[in-house]
């Protein structure tokens, strides 16, 4: 180890020591001599792995034509099924007739793939039943698991595994198939009350018997077959020795797969099992293909040699790229080093190193950036302190204003007597005012928000008695969240002044909070005089198009407020409809609250 390390940093230093041309020449006479060798690695393999990628494409799309039949015969036995039910059952009071001949009209029209179609109350007693045919004996329906899923899993179809046909005894023929059972729970209908029952229909497990022949007379090599969920076989081209156990077949493990082709070992032999899932009834289609390696043919060869030239053509120049990249690698840290930060600075951090020519160059610029950085560092603070002083300024604007006109309602309720209401207005004011220093923090969890937006409704409702109501719905998932402090009770007080004042009575306030899409909306909707579109158009720009009154900093000092914190794209919503009333909307990131969020100068965003 210790010698492979001086080797090492042997050539390193010897590399570092050469100009770019000298050590690119060195590089490439080295790369011709490892392409050769890679050259018959990576050939050698090649053909081997393209003719699996092709069996298992074919294989494949086998199984997803397969695939497309079988759900074809399946959706028609399931129309069967709605029609028997939906056009014959669900139309047949009992007590007045049975549906037999109904049932026997679409039984006739699909006999070539049905066996019997059978109707029974949930206590297993036989409805109808067509053919025609007597049911055997001593027979309790009500154990079939066709029976029991049904009412199991109500919405569903329910497919049995293939098996003897053991409902009827055929008095014709005597004979007995075999055939796969699709149940669903249904109900009937008896001197006008309604009760479930079982509606199943005995498919001829022919039908998908000779779909799987097909497939499989056609293939030259493999075999596919047929699993329900959990892997038992409902068709298999060689059902009959795995019954007599001559035969094993993977099946549990196969079933087990995702869809797809898997690679797999079983009894000694390799093979290739695709498997792909029938919709509905989760039933596994399960391509079992041996892995061989098919000889080569003249034309095949000549396509392999001319694929070894190209190939090692191709890897010579891929070769001879990361070589030319390894040692041009210094240039490209360098590069990559020499970035625009974020806050339009250079990243400090040159990267000084490769050979001699780039050490320099990044020696160089490394002193130049440190210089530049000097002399935009005292621009960038005084820029800084000037956005953190507008940001508290536009805040400072929201509490004079209240203050003095909450204590001039303080003062007017004493001078009425009115001692209850101003001893509430004062303590309502005191929690106003807690909420409202928070520790000298501009980020505020959005529960104190809302409280403080309530204790300023409080005292409104005192000021203006009977003149309008207020209701908060909030959603508790966003009440952990953080917000910019403040930002509701202008809003609200607009409301007041803009929506209510001009009210004689019946003015209803609602304030709603939820979360949409990972963000936090929080509107404030009044039923007063509303504004004009050309009025909402310019309210939250500054210019003079809109009157500026009431609580002194309005909408667009909280739009810029919030775009300040979060970011252009969140801030105010606005909506209104002359007489009608007004709906504005928060809109701001769901952001929780810690050491970072909630800095007392305000000036890093919230992540």
């Amino acid at each position: 180890m210790a010698g492979q390390h001086r080797i090492k940093k042997k050539i390193s230093d010897f590399i570092r020591h050469q100009t770019i041309q000298t050590t690119t020449a060195i590089s490439f006479s080295l790369v011709s001599i490892v392409c050769i060798t890679l050259f018959s690695i990576l050939l050698y393999t090649l053909f081997d792995n393209k003719a699996r990628e092709t069996t298992i494409k074919d294989t494949e799309q086998l199984i997803s034509q397969t695939s497309l039949n079988l759900e074809a015969y399946l959706r028609n036995m399931r129309m069967v099924s709605d029609t028997a039910y939906y056009t014959v059952l669900k139309e047949t009071d009992l007590s007045s007739g049975s549906p037999e001949d109904k049932l026997n009209l679409l039984y006739e029209s699909n006999k070539d793939k049905l066996i019997s179609i059978a109707c029974f109350t949930r206590d297993g007693e036989l409805v109808c039943a067509v053919p025609s045919a007597t049911l055997k004996k001593a027979l309790d329906v009500t154990d079939q698991s066709w029976f029991k899923g049904p009412f199991a899993e109500m919405e569903n179809f329910h497919f049995s595994l293939p098996h003897v046909q053991n409902l009827f005894v055929n008095t014709d023929s005597y004979r007995y198939y075999w055939v796969v059972s699709l149940s669903r729970a249904v109900e009937l209908t008896r001197n006008g009350r309604t009760g479930l029952g079982v509606l199943v229909i005995d498919m001829n497990y022919s039908g998908i018997e000779q779909i799987f022949d097909r497939v499989n007379e056609e293939r030259k090599s493999g075999y596919i077959y047929l699993t329900d969920k959990e892997g038992k076989i409902i068709y298999h081209p060689r059902q009959n020795l795995i019954n007599s156990e001559l035969l094993l077949e993977n099946n549990l493990a196969n079933a087990s797969y995702k869809d797809g082709s898997h690679l797999e070992t079983f009894n000694g032999k390799k093979n290739i099992v695709t498997v792909g899932t029938i919709s509905y009834t989760g039933w596994k289609l399960i391509c079992v293909q041996p892995v061989t390696t098919a000889s080569m043919s003249q034309r095949q060869t000549r396509y392999f040699a001319v694929c070894i030239v190209i190939t090692g053509i191709l890897t010579m120049m891929l070769l001879s790229r990361l070589m030319a990249r390894y040692i041009s690698m210094p240039l490209l840290r360098l590069t990559d080093s020499v970035r625009v930060e974020a806050d339009g600075t250079l990243n400090p951090d040159i990267y000084i190193g490769g050979n001699r020519d780039v050490e320099y160059l990044g020696t160089t610029l490394k002193n130049v950036v440190e210089e530049l950085r000097a002399a935009t560092d005292a621009d960038v603070k005084e820029q800084e302190e000037k956005r953190r002083s507008e940001l508290d300024a536009l805040q400072s604007q929201i509490n004079p204003h209240f203050l003095y006109n909450t204590l001039d309602s303080i003062v007017w309720m004493i001078e009425g007597e009115k001692y209850d209401d101003a001893v509430f207005m004062v303590t309502s004011l005191a929690t106003l005012f807690r909420i409202s220093l928070s520790r000298g923090r501009t980020m505020i969890r959005i529960e104190d928000e809302i409280k403080h937006a309530e204790n300023y409704m409080n005292i409104q409702n005192v000021r203006y008695k009977d003149k309008f109501s207020v209701s908060f719905d909030i959603d508790k998932d966003i009440l952990d969240g953080i917000i910019v402090k403040l930002v509701l009770q202008p809003i609200l007080e607009n409301a007041i002044y803009y929506g209510m004042e001009a009210m004689d009575g019946d003015g209803e306030i609602t304030v709603r909070g939820y979360k949409k899409d990972g963000d936090v909306y929080i509107s404030v909707k009044d039923n007063g005089l509303g504004m004009t579109e050309d009025t909402v158009k310019n309210v939250l720009l500054d210019n003079d198009h809109v009157p500026r009154h009431g609580s002194g900093v309005g909408l667009i000092n909280v739009h810029n407020r919030i775009k300040l914190r979060f970011g252009k794209e969140y801030g105010l919503i606005i909506e209104s409809v002359p007489d009608f009333g007004t709906t504005v909307t928060i809109h701001i990131p769901y952001r929780t609250e810690s050491a970072k969020n909630v800095t007392d100068g305000g000036e890093n965003r919230a992540k």
